[in-house]
């Protein structure tokens, strides 16, 4: 994956429509998507993960230093279900009725890489100055971590973005690192309905087609797909 901007700058090139390779650009675009996946079973189930813990600070270090893929999304986007999902482990994050229970960094650490579920945004009940602490530390990470190869970025599919997701989106934009948008919870609507909502949320954010997947973590749609997806990013692959 390459982060935009190396070349000419990624916001320049969004208004050019186009990149150098070839291929085009939309205007929501963070530099290349992650490579899609080609079909298979999830290569991410079959592999040993430990949780590391959970961590204040955006700077701390871990050893082995690894690629790090990054989660985030509103508090009720279904984050913590979509990670174990994705590890194979139904207990492995914690999954609560109440929105807004990650306030921390907490880290996964696989073979290769590390998974890093971020606090949700846009938990109303918070308190101001929780919520201005959860923004905090969501930049800091966004900003200024080196071992940060990529972001997923959770949108429930249902709803259109909304103004925190919108903010989102611009701080992902100036973090210029490679983003895939994952729209969740498809079980809830007709397979016809959610291909249409795919389609429309991509406009929507300006993101190419191959820049969103669709899922599901109670029926599995799209679950081997993204980890594949999130494997590849880490081993920096390009589409």
């Amino acid at each position: 994956m390459r982060p935009a901007g190396q070349r000419e700058s990624g916001a320049a090139e969004a208004e050019k429509g186009g990149r150098s390779d070839g291929r085009a650009v939309g205007k929501g675009a963070q530099g290349a998507p992650f490579s899609r996946a080609g079909g298979g079973p999830n290569p991410l189930a079959s592999q040993p993960v430990e949780f590391i813990g959970s961590f204040p600070d955006a700077g701390m270090r871990l050893e082995p230093s690894l690629p790090e893929i990054a989660f985030i999304g509103r508090s009720n986007v279904g984050k913590s279900s979509l990670i174990n999902a994705l590890l194979g482990r139904p207990g492995m994050a914690r999954v609560s009725s109440s929105p807004g229970k990650t306030t921390l960094l907490n880290f996964y650490r696989l073979p290769s890489l590390y998974l890093v579920d971020l606090p949700g945004y846009g938990f109303a009940r918070a308190s101001k100055t929780d919520r201005a602490g959860y923004r905090k530390l969501i930049h800091s990470y966004l900003r200024s971590r080196q071992t940060l190869s990529g972001i997923v970025w959770l949108l429930d599919i249902r709803h259109d973005p909304s103004k925190e997701d919108r903010e989102m989106q611009a701080l992902l934009i100036e973090s210029r690192r490679p983003v895939l948008a994952v729209l969740t919870k498809s079980d809830k609507l007709s397979r016809a309905t959610a291909a249409a909502r795919q389609r429309e949320l991509a406009e929507t954010l300006q993101l190419r087609n191959d820049q969103v997947e669709m899922t599901s973590s109670r029926s599995a749609t799209g679950i081997a797909e993204l980890a594949q997806s999130v494997l590849a990013a880490a081993q920096g692959e390009n589409p």
